[in-house]
């Protein structure tokens, strides 16, 4: 399998405050995704004025037909995502600013992952997301907005920065590398499962649910203290031998986004996760498992 390292270095901080200027930049474009049921009503219902509407599985994955081959949501087409960041207007010289109101743990931290691996570099997701908005007295706006197409994004032919299922399993039993889940602690034991068919983890993996990457006010904790508490699971692992994993590929992007923030800029995404590897047949860990 050829290796498709990210083999890019941040060129600002992955996250931005609200009161930042830059939101009023003539370059700016604002990406609203929220994603999840009824999300195309929630924006419209308010949303951050010319924010365009990103879903999650219309958007921002593949149509599923098979979960075990590429899990709940397989990454799109990187031609087809190149096209439709075409139509949004996203060119390389774009600065693109995501929020979602989950604190960027759904779509935003997807979404920015996705245009890391194409190469995009002047990225940022709103810290604290929606909610930091509507702290800060921003107005909402109703309004659909259309933005001016650009010619489909210039892309190599692959997402960088990912492993499939057999270097995943192979990475769990290494200790030269690690495998790190950053769902809630009940689904990673096996205790509870309430989204995929059966409960429990990779063997060999470690668990760092991505709820320990926000303080008290949904925001991302300091960088200095994320990295210390990355620093904890990963120990002397290079960061690129490090793989992070959750149920779909999704969630564990908030923690590569909290990686980056923290300086650690190499892991990679195991985007089939544990709902690729459940429908396997392949060895489970958990409750009342070996």
């Amino acid at each position: 399998m050829e290796e498709k390292q990210l083999n890019i270095k941040a060129a600002m901080s992955p996250l931005i405050e609200i009161n930042d200027s830059a939101f009023a930049g003539s370059n700016t474009i604002l990406i609203d995704a929220r994603g999840g049921a009824e999300s195309h009503q929630r924006y419209l219902a308010g949303h951050l004025k010319n924010a365009i509407y990103a879903d999650l599985d219309k958007h921002l994955a593949a149509k599923v037909t098979d979960a075990s081959q590429g899990g709940r949501h397989p990454l799109p087409d990187v031609e087809a995502f190149a096209a439709l960041l075409g139509s949004w207007g996203v060119t390389p010289e774009s600065h693109v600013i995501i929020y979602d109101d989950k604190s960027g743990a759904f779509s935003a931290a997807r979404l920015w992952w996705m245009l890391r691996a194409i190469g995009h570099t002047q990225l940022q997701v709103l810290n604290g997301g929606l909610q930091a908005a509507n702290k800060a007295g921003i107005e909402l706006n109703k309004d659909g907005y259309q933005p001016k197409a650009a010619k489909p994004y210039p892309v190599h032919g692959y997402y960088a920065g990912t492993v499939d299922i057999e270097e995943a399993g192979e990475a769990a039993q290494d200790d030269s590398r690690i495998v790190i889940d950053v769902r809630e602690s009940p689904r990673y034991l096996g205790q509870t499962e309430p989204i995929d068919l059966i409960a429990g983890h990779i063997p060999g993996a470690a668990n760092l649910p991505y709820v320990l990457n926000l303080d008290a006010d949904s925001k991302f904790l300091p960088a200095e203290i994320l990295r210390s508490m990355y620093h904890d699971t990963i120990g002397n692992v290079a960061e690129e031998d490090v793989i992070v994993h959750c149920g779909s590929g999704v969630t564990a992007c908030h923690t590569l986004l909290g990686m980056a923030y923290a300086g650690i800029i190499e892991p990679k995404l195991y985007v089939g996760s544990w709902s690729e590897w459940s429908r396997r047949d392949l060895p489970m860990a958990g409750a009342e498992r070996n």
